[in-house]
Formats: structure tokens, sequence, C-alpha cells
């Protein structure tokens, strides 16, 4: 089973195209507490909370699920199949940003 790898890589690159909207939404919150809220901005961003959880949240456990079982079939150790996974995830946004007008 060599060739358990490119399942896992696979598998997370799709998990990575309905992943860019809770990346997106975790930028979008980061950069905006980062940089503060605009003078005339009135709504808290506290708001955004509940929100990220019901999206961020249940994403999450999907792909620490399918990882989980992908990772005891796989042949990388975990050192490597863990930062693998990460980074195929974020292949699709990647390619948004850098093909995006």
């Amino acid at each position: 089973m060599t060739g358990r790898w490119q399942v896992a890589l696979g598998a997370n690159v799709l998990l990575g195209i309905p992943g860019v909207v809770p990346i997106w939404l975790l930028y979008f919150l980061a950069a905006s507490w980062l940089s503060g809220p605009e003078p005339t901005d009135d709504d808290p961003m506290v708001l955004w909370l509940p929100i990220a959880a019901v999206i961020v949240g249940p994403y999450v456990m999907l792909w620490s699920a399918v990882n989980r079982s992908l990772a005891r079939r796989s042949s990388l150790t975990p050192r490597t199949y863990w930062p693998l996974s990460a980074l195929a995830t974020f292949v699709p946004t990647t390619g948004l940003i850098l093909y995006s007008p």
C-alpha cells in the first residue's frame, strides 16, 4: 500500500474546494481584528464569531475525521502526513488567489 499517500493528497485537495469558504472567513476575521474597525463601523466583530463557529467548526470536524481515517492507512509517517494534508487543503484557495482578476 505504498500509493495511499496519493489518495490522501487527492482527498485533501477535494476537501479544499469547499474549504475555500472557511479559510476565507478565518482570513477575514484575522484581517479585521489586526487592522481594527473602521471609524464608521458600528457592527462589532463579536457578531461574526457565531457565524464563524457554524461554518468553520463542521468543516474542521469533517476534515479531521477524513484525515484520521486516511492517516491510519497511509504509508507516510504522521510527521509528513499532516503537513502534506494541510498544504494540500490550501491548494484550491491558493489557486483562486493567484488566478483572480
